[in-house]
This record gives structure tokens, C-alpha cells and sequence, in this order.
């Protein structure tokens, strides 16, 4: 060593061949003749400088996703208007959606297939009947008490983070509350869409459409399922437990959101029913010959019945050939959904796997979705009603062609098809509805159609249910009930002229 006024020497160059000098400590390392040791240490050194690198940048590139994911959903004035916090409420909602999907993958069709069928056969019809009844009247109720309607989206996300937290349990314990839970998170999901419809048109900005809002929504709906799904698929490797627990979680911050929406939500100022706009049709006379206590629930069906009447007859034609439409693809989506699900267990396609086809399907209806709101932006200049019509020709033309030349090829354009086309018609009545129906009753039109629409896709799922698992025959039921669809749609647009 030199004196410290000297300069010091510059370093030499390190001899891989040389024998390692001893250890502060005392302990000698033993020789590294050929610098193996000093080459995986810097090699390691290296890779820890490129994995930190890694980390950051993708850290980086994933809040800058996020800035401009939110600078997107807040822009065009939507951020003031309070309609962003309903775009992140329902990134979250999917995201939850598909961290469940994802954990019950494998896990809730275990149960045989003709005890299952009959478990989801009877759990729909004991919850979603009672639910098609009373949901065309739950949005008024809502209504009239403050944070109502706030609260009732609320109670959706909040039901299914309960059931999540249940579900953990019992997929850990083999409980037999499995299913029943695994079905009340659908039910809740089928009843978060009908307590929402109300509040995307209360949000929008000045100068926003429906159209606009809904397709802004839908990406969301997108983004989200990729994250949730991602999300879910690292954490169930641990086990489908700890991903439902990670819903669990997704689903308690949904709630959060879903209250501290804007108040305009709950706001019905200057709103009307659709059929209060019209003459109800005279009440049918009870019976005299029955006993009083029995005219008094046969008189409340009459009023139910005449009022669902007047509403269905005071939208205009256009809106009724447009919700025809739309439902027929409902009635599709959720017969795939439980038809393809159990087909797929009884009889897969010969030399495919039922679980490969199975999720072949349901990425094809999931890109169709996403490509169905693209394509719906793009076509916004043409006329609707046409879009509607042409959208819906193509599902029944595909569903036609599975019934005839049943293949894994039909099912994946099916699949496609049923999501693309859905989407299109979904944000073309949505059009109509914002062009045909006046502004006073414009909120709550569109929150009844979101629930018929729901209803639909309920009853092609209980039509799935009910048929034999029989490729053929299920796919030729289906297709038969779309064609007399068709045909009443067109039937409901010739009185109105709509297609000259």
C-alpha cells in the first residue's frame, strides 16, 4: 500500500487462475481455477440488475396504463358528470366476475351432471321467477328513498363477496353449500345489471349518448376481465380458495365504489314512466262468483298485468322490433352458457377435450364481445334498425348452420357470432332507445329493457337446462325458437314501415 500523500496505484487485473486471498473473517475460500464462481457471481449480478430493471419498467408501464386508462374513462366531460366512477365500478364488478369464474373452473361441475342440472334447474326457478316478476317495479321503489338505488347496487357486490368468502370455505371442505353459493353469485351478478341500467343515463354528459356510455362501459368490462382473470389464474396455483378469497376482496372494494357513487344516481327529478305516458286498457272484472279474499290477489295481477301492457304498448314499434332482437340473442348467450357447459362433461366432440372446447367457445363469445363494441362504434353512422336486423340474421344463420354441421368449427363461429352480434344489437337499441323515446322517460325505458333483457338470457338457460344433452336436437330447439324470433320481429317492423 502506498502513503496516504502518495497516489495510489491503479488496480490490476484480476487472474481467474489465481488462488483466492483469505477472508476478513479468518476463513480461506478455496481456489477458483477456472473463474467459475466469479463468472456465475457476476452473471447472477446481472440478471438481479436486469430483473429489478424488469420490474420497474413494467411498474412503470403499468401505472402508466392505469393514468391513461382513467384519463380515458374521465374524459369528455364524464369525469364531472360522475359517469367514470361508474365505468371503474364496473371494471371492478368484472374483474371480481372473472376472478370467481376462474376459481370455480373445475370445481362446481364435479357434482354429476343429472344431480346438477337439477340443482341449477330449481335454484333458477326458485330465485330468478320471483325476480322476472318484481324487477319492472323495483326501479320506481328504489326510487323514492334516498341512496336507494346506490345501495342496491351495493348490496349486489357486497352478497357476492359473502358468498366468495362461503365459496372458500366450502371448495377447502367439500361443503355442500358449493353450488347454492356458486349460484347466488349468478343471481346477484343477473340483478347488479338491472339496479345499474338506471344510473348510465343519469350520468351522462352534455353531448354523450347512450351508445357512447355503454361502449366505454363494455371496454371497461373487458379490461377488467383480463385483469381479474390474470389475477386469479397466478393466485389459484396456490388453490382455488385463496383466489376466491382475492375476489372476495375485489368484490368489498365494488361495494365501496358502488355507494359512494354520485347522488344523480338516486335522482329521479323530471321522470316519468313509460306508462304513465298513455291510458291504461280497462282492467278485466274479478270474478263475482269468487270469494273476497281471493278477488284481492286476482285484482293485483290484474293491475300488475295491465300496467305491464301499457308499458310494452307505449314504447314505440322501433324499440319493440329492436328489444325482439336483442333478446333472441340473450336467449342464445345463456343457453350456451349451461347447455355447453354440461354437453361438454356428457359428450365432448371426438377427439377434443370438453374442457378445451368448453373454453375455445367462451374465448371466442369473449373476443366476439370486444369486437362487438368496437364494430358497433364504427357502424354508429348507419341506420340502427338495420344494423339490428342484420346483427341478429347472422346469429340465427350461425346457429342454423351448428344444428346442421355440428363441429368444433360451427361452435367456435357460433360462440363468436353470439358475442359480436349481441354486443352490436345491444348498443344499436340503445341507439333507438336515445332516438325514439322522449327524455322524460328515456332512464326508465332503458332500465326495463336491461331487465327483460336479463330475464331473456335466464329463460335460454333454463331452456338449456331442460332439453336432453343432445348436440343436434338442443342446437336445432334453439335455432327453431331464434328463426320464430325473427320472424316476429319482422312482423313488429312492418307495422311501423321501419325497413322501407
Amino acid at each position: 500500500m502506498s502513503a496516504p500523500d502518495e497516489p495510489t496505484e491503479p488496480l490490476r487485473p484480476v487472474d481467474p487462475t489465481e488462488p483466492l486471498e483469505p477472508v476478513d473473517r479468518g476463513r480461506r475460500v478455496p481456489p477458483d481455477p477456472y473463474g467459475v464462481r466469479a463468472g456465475a457471481t457476476r452473471a447472477l449480478r446481472v440478471m438481479g440488475r436486469g430483473t429489478v430493471g424488469g420490474a420497474r419498467i413494467a411498474g412503470r408501464g403499468g401505472r402508466a396504463g392505469a393514468q391513461r386508462a382513467r384519463a380515458f374513462a374521465r374524459s369528455q366531460g364524464a369525469g364531472e358528470s360522475g359517469l367514470a366512477r361508474l365505468v371503474e365500478l364496473h371494471f371492478v364488478n368484472i374483474c371480481g366476475d372473472a376472478a370467481l369464474t376462474v376459481s370455480l373452473a373445475g370445481t362446481i361441475f364435479a357434482i354429476p351432471t343429472d344431480e346438477a342440472r337439477a340443482q341449477v334447474a330449481q335454484f333458477l326457478a326458485l330465485t330468478m321467477a320471483p325476480f322476472a316478476l318484481l324487477a319492472p317495479f323495483i326501479g320506481p321503489l328504489l326510487d323514492r328513498f334516498r341512496h336507494g338505488r346506490r345501495w342496491a347496487i351495493g348490496t349486489t357486490l357486497a352478497l357476492r363477496a359473502f358468498l366468495c368468502w362461503v365459496l372458500a370455505t366450502a371448495v377447502a371442505t367439500d361443503s355442500p353449500w358449493l353450488f347454492p353459493a356458486a349460484l347466488g353469485c349468478l343471481v346477484s351478478s343477473k340483478a347488479y345489471g338491472v339496479t345499474r341500467s338506471a344510473a348510465i343515463p343519469r350520468l351522462l354528459p352534455d353531448g354523450f349518448t347512450l351508445v357512447n356510455a355503454n361502449s366505454r362501459i363494455a371496454l371497461s368490462g373487458v379490461a377488467g376481465m383480463a385483469v381479474g382473470g390474470g389475477l386469479a389464474g397466478a393466485v389459484a396455483r396456490i388453490g382455488p380458495e385463496w383466489s376466491l378469497r382475492l375476489a372476495f376482496v375485489i368484490y368489498v372494494v365494488g361495494t365501496v365504489l358502488a355507494i359512494r357513487l354520485p347522488s344523480r344516481v338516486d335522482s329521479a327529478a323530471g321522470e316519468e314512466d313509460i306508462e304513465d305516458t298513455v291510458d291504461l286498457l280497462p282492467a278485466r272484472a274479478p270474478d263475482p262468483a269468487a270469494p273476497p279474499s281471493a278477488r284481492r290477489p286476482e285484482r293485483a295481477m290484474s293491475r300488475m298485468g295491465d300496467r305491464l301492457r301499457a308499458r310494452v304498448l307505449a314504447l314505440p314499434a322501433t324499440v319493440r322490433a329492436a328489444l325482439v332482437s336483442a333478446m333472441g340473442g340473450r336467449l342464445l348467450t345463456g343457453f350456451l352458457t349451461l347447455f355447453m357447459a354440461f354437453l361438454m362433461r356428457e359428450h365432448p366432440i371426438p377427439g377434443h377435450s370438453g374442457t378445451l372446447v368448453l373454453a375455445l367457445v367462451v374465448g371466442a363469445a369473449g373476443a366476439g364481445n370486444a369486437l362487438g363494441t368496437v364494430v358497433g362504434n364504427a357502424l354508429r353512422r348507419l341506420p340502427p334498425d338495420r344494423i339490428v336486423a342484420a346483427a341478429f340474421l347472422l346469429i340465427v344463420a350461425a346457429a342454423l348452420a351448428t344444428a346442421i354441421a355440428y363441429s368444433l368449427w360451427t361452435l367456435l363461429v357460433l360462440g363468436l357470432a353470439a358475442g359480436l352480434c349481441s354486443q352490436v344489437i345491444k348498443l344499436s337499441t340503445d341507439a333507438i332507445i336515445q332516438r325514439d323515446v322522449a327524455e322524460n322517460v328515456r332512464t326508465q325505458t332503458f332500465a326495463w329493457s336491461e331487465t327483460v333483457l336479463q330475464i331473456a338470457w335466464v329463460v335460454g338457460g333454463g331452456i338449456g337446462i331442460a332439453l336432453p344433452l343432445v348436440p343436434q336436437l338442443g342446437f336445432g330447439v334453439i335455432s327453431g325458437l331464434l328463426v320464430a324470433v325473427l320472424l316476429l320481429s319482422i312482423q313488429v317492423r312492418r307495422r311501423t314501415g321501419s325497413l322501407a
